[in-house]
């Protein structure tokens, strides 16, 4: 799995979540994440969660950490199964670094106040994760929080995305090794 993170400021509009833009942007041909910081402005047209385009309910970020990940198979379940595995992943390491943390499905709070977004979904030829943490919680359309207040500081985000990005990769090189290792019973 390629392991990614791009120094410039990209913002997330919802287009990254298309089959092969790691490959199409970077280069990076089979299974990916891809981290990058930048303002995520999500327009009702790109939002694949049809439950917030229902509800009107803008997502809006003006700082934010995110994780693009693709994986070349067509089983979504096991996508949000991955994606809600991203999410313990970072929650983990946040919790080693002293910023105490609560997951509820695919979502990371601190005292209320949601420090995370994730969506899982499908394209004609793979799966994919967008995950994003703020940075900061200014402007946001609901109560949030952002690593910087959280006591994290802010030049050390690209380390951070590294880091999560490798767990990740580790993980799901670890899951592949457990399952070729075993022998069938029966």
């Amino acid at each position: 799995m390629h392991v990614h993170f791009v120094p410039d400021t990209i913002i997330y509009d919802g287009t990254q979540l298309s089959s092969l833009w790691a490959y199409r942007t970077f280069g990076l041909l089979g299974d990916s994440i891809v981290s990058f910081r930048g303002p995520c402005r999500l327009d009702f047209n790109h939002m694949v969660d049809v439950e917030d385009v229902l509800a009107r309910s803008p997502i809006y970020g003006e700082d934010m950490l995110h994780f693009i990940v693709e994986h070349f198979d067509g089983d979504l379940e096991k996508t949000v199964t991955r994606q809600r595995l991203l999410v313990v992943i970072i929650k983990e390491i946040l919790e080693e670094k002293g910023i105490t943390l609560k997951r509820s499905g695919d979502d990371l709070y601190h005292h209320q106040r949601k420090l995370s977004i994730s969506i899982a979904t499908a394209t004609p030829i793979s799966t994919m994760i967008h995950t994003a943490l703020n940075v900061t919680a200014k402007d946001t359309p609901i109560p949030a929080t952002g690593l910087v207040e959280l006591g994290y500081a802010a030049e050390r985000v690209p380390a951070l995305a590294r880091e999560i990005g490798q767990a990740y990769a580790a993980e799901t090189a670890s899951i592949h090794r457990a399952r070729c290792k075993v022998r069938g019973v029966g």
